[in-house]
Formats: structure tokens, C-alpha cells, sequence
């Protein structure tokens, strides 16, 4: 094999020179940019469908918020009446056991 070739300075800058209008070119087949393919009007629709989503997600989350407080605010009120009906028998207990002692 042969020895490695060193460039100059100048022939670096020689080959910047030559290549540099064709790099953009270059970058955009490899990789084209977002901004072109799709185009502003688009943008805007999909962040518009997205903070939808988003406000969708919220609104989800508050009617299973308010399910889970009805489904409390229910066993509190059957707890209550369960309360009540049992301070009632003890009472009506306590005044038979009275009345009959």
C-alpha cells in the first residue's frame, strides 16, 4: 500500500469551495426537513388535533372524577341510613327491655 496523502490547507479550502454549492442540495435528498414536507396550514391542524386530545383527556378524567364522588356521596348515604335504622333498634330495645323489667 502506498502512503497516505496529506492535503494543504489550500487544497482543503480548494475542495470547500467546489463542493459547498451542491451541499444543500446534498442535505436535503438525505434527509428532507419537516417544514417542507408538510406544509403550514397542516402544522397548525395538527396542533389544533392534538391540545383537542388533550382537552378530550381532561374532560375524560373529570367524568370519572365525578363517578367515583357519586358512587361515594351513595355508600355515604346508604351508611347513614344504615346508622340511623341502627340507633332506632337499639332505642326500640332499650325501651321494650325497660318496659318489660
Amino acid at each position: 500500500m502506498g502512503e497516505p496523502v496529506m492535503l494543504q490547507e489550500q487544497d482543503v479550502v480548494r475542495i470547500g469551495d467546489y463542493v459547498k454549492p451542491w451541499l444543500r442540495e446534498l442535505v436535503d435528498r438525505m434527509a428532507p426537513r419537516a417544514e417542507t414536507d408538510v406544509g403550514p396550514a397542516l402544522l397548525e391542524r395538527m396542533v389544533r388535533v392534538e391540545e383537542e386530545l388533550r382537552a378530550q383527556r381532561f374532560a375524560d378524567l373529570i367524568a370519572q372524577i365525578d363517578k367515583r364522588f357519586d358512587a361515594v356521596d351513595k355508600r355515604f348515604n346508604a351508611l347513614t341510613w344504615m346508622i340511623g335504622v341502627g340507633f332506632v333498634v337499639i332505642t326500640s330495645l332499650t325501651t321494650v327491655f325497660a318496659l318489660l323489667a
